[in-house]
């Protein structure tokens, strides 16, 4: 009876796992196309219809998708470079939410830190990022190598 729980345990967290992996990609690729000044990579991650958001001290400013493309894609490789620790995934059918820590480099010197959130749709078999709203701040920072 053991050996048939731990089976069904060691399969039960590789499918749920795999479909974290999935839901992760997106977030990560953004990253990467950051890093990488890809504009195209960094397109891919979005929905057509996706919203950017940050919390200011003023209140919520919003980005529009295309200028934050633009402005990534005239950026040289390695000026961004935002390293993420995630710190929850939750799934439920097509929609997914991903929150994580962060720390932003610029030019490789240390900038700012805060948190992502994430909420992602699944849209042809495919996650993209639907919504992303984060905080941004100097102090209390643990940096994340």
């Amino acid at each position: 009876m053991n050996k048939i729980f731990a089976v069904i345990l060691f399969f039960g967290s590789f499918c749920f796992g795999q479909n974290y992996q999935d839901v992760e990609k997106p977030v990560k690729n953004l990253f990467t196309a950051m890093k990488n000044a890809d504009a195209e990579l960094l397109r891919s991650v979005f929905t057509e219809t996706a919203i950017l958001q940050t919390i200011t001290k003023d209140g919520i400013k919003t980005e529009d998708l295309k200028d934050f493309i633009a402005s990534v894609s005239k950026m040289g490789k390695d000026d961004l470079d935002e390293r993420i620790t995630v710190e929850g995934i939750h799934i439920d059918g097509n929609l997914a939410s991903v929150f994580t820590s962060y720390s932003f480099y610029y030019k490789g010197k240390f900038s700012h830190c805060g948190a992502n959130s994430f909420q992602l749709v699944k849209q042809n078999g495919e996650w993209k990022i639907q919504y992303i709203i984060d905080t941004r701040r100097k102090e209390n920072c643990k940096e994340i190598k």
